[in-house]
């Protein structure tokens, strides 16, 4: 069963080059940062999760969380997603946002598309990879699709390597509109979901799947609220409310009193 996750948080602008991201995602042998500034953490970030609510249901409580925070709609909203369509459309619809493909789900494709030509963990893979990244960063995804397109019919391509090099070229095309990545880092805005990330290994592998755990789905999907508000900082907010509403449940006014000698 696969849950959905959602995460609220704020964060400070981080201004970066395509060169040092580039850097970044592909430093192996150097623990230097190259100058960097470190990155702004995430801040008051709030989870949310569920296996048995919709996509809208968990997207509708993020954004009450959003608008519970910038009800003059004051800051600058990002959201980054996945490609699937329905959920961006969702987004976008719910929301004024600007909308940006996850560059963690980018960097699968890029991947996808080097071993087409170079096995897995060779030099010349990454090569690859690390040139069609930078061309990405830098706002030539129109030009890296061209290339991939061109690249099946200079070469005679066919089986699954066309197939996976067009399907590649195929969803940078349909997302092209929300990988301008060069503008979205002059602006500081971030390109990645790691905070998301994290919150799907905290809140649902951590707990859930462990080693030989079996859950009912209305158990696993109490466990994974509770979890859900422990990670958001909430719990002892929730559990003095749950009190009081046992409180009342049990001894309900105007049925008991209290008699003082």
């Amino acid at each position: 069963k696969m849950a959905t996750v959602a995460a609220v948080f704020t964060r400070q602008p981080w201004i970066r080059t395509p060169e040092q991201v580039v850097e970044s995602l592909f430093r192996v042998h150097t623990k230097t940062n190259n100058g960097q500034s470190p990155p702004p953490k995430p801040e008051n970030k709030r989870v949310w999760a569920s296996l048995v609510k919709g996509k809208a249901a968990v997207v509708d409580e993020a954004v009450a969380e959003v608008h519970r925070r910038d009800p003059d709609g004051r800051l600058t909203l990002v959201a980054l997603t996945d490609g699937e369509r329905a959920l961006q459309i969702l987004v976008s619809q719910k929301l004024n946002v600007i909308l940006i493909l996850d560059l963690l789900h980018v960097m699968e494709k890029v991947w996808k598309a080097a071993h087409v030509f170079h096995p897995e963990g060779t030099p010349d893979a990454e090569i690859y990879a690390r040139l069609m990244t930078h061309r990405i960063l830098e706002g030539n995804v129109g030009q890296v699709v061209k290339g991939l397109r061109q690249t099946v019919t200079k070469r005679n391509l066919s089986g699954s390597k066309a197939k996976i090099l067009l399907s590649v070229a195929a969803y940078f095309h349909r997302n092209r509109d929300r990988m301008r990545y060069n503008d979205y880092l002059a602006q500081g805005l971030p390109i990645a979901s790691g905070s998301v990330e994290g919150a799907c290994k905290n809140l649902i592998k951590d707990r859930m799947e462990r080693s030989g755990m079996r859950w009912t789905q209305s158990i696993a999907e109490a466990v994974v609220k509770l979890r859900a508000l422990y990670l958001s900082g909430d719990f002892n907010t929730y559990w003095d409310f749950h009190i009081r509403k046992d409180q009342q449940r049990l001894y309900p006014p105007g049925r008991w009193a209290v008699v003082v000698k």
